[in-house]
């Protein structure tokens, strides 16, 4: 099934000026860059953003990482995309990743874990709709 998702590239992964590997990554493994924006987001929108988190202890620090530096935000369509980008990416915790992930070669911890990947179809939809309008989204070809 072709589908779009949304991807993160995190404060720490964009401090160590890695964003393009991670990008060619994605483009290697055959997925299709439709959209994409460099943005520093608001303490709000990141409250937003990570609403399901919202009771949880990290949430705070979570939400004060993310909008500590800019990041850049990806949407990515190709052949069951949202799964593809999750094996891309790897374990939340980099330490239990997959060696080859993004998440083991690039992240730092469980909170500082480089690249958030939607995790279900209506979750990629939420996150798209937060950070790209429709027009702002590349027509793929099929």
């Amino acid at each position: 099934m072709q589908e779009t998702t949304f991807v993160m590239i995190k404060p720490n992964v964009m401090k160590k000026q890695k964003s393009g590997a991670i990008i060619q990554r994605f483009e290697e493994e055959g997925l299709q860059l439709v959209g994409m924006k460099l943005l520093q987001i608001s303490v709000k929108k990141c409250e937003e953003f990570y609403q399901e988190h919202s009771e949880r202890p990290f949430f705070s620090e979570l939400v004060k990482f993310i909008s500590s530096h800019p990041v850049v935000v990806l949407a990515l369509f190709g052949e069951n995309a949202i799964l593809k980008v999750r094996e891309i990416i790897g374990d939340t915790n980099p330490e239990k990743a997959t060696v080859g992930s993004l998440r083991a070669q690039y992240g730092d911890s469980i909170g500082e874990n480089a690249v958030h990947g939607s995790d279900s179809p209506k979750s990629a939809k939420r996150e798209l709709a937060l950070f790209f309008s429709s027009k702002e989204l590349f027509q793929t070809a099929k």
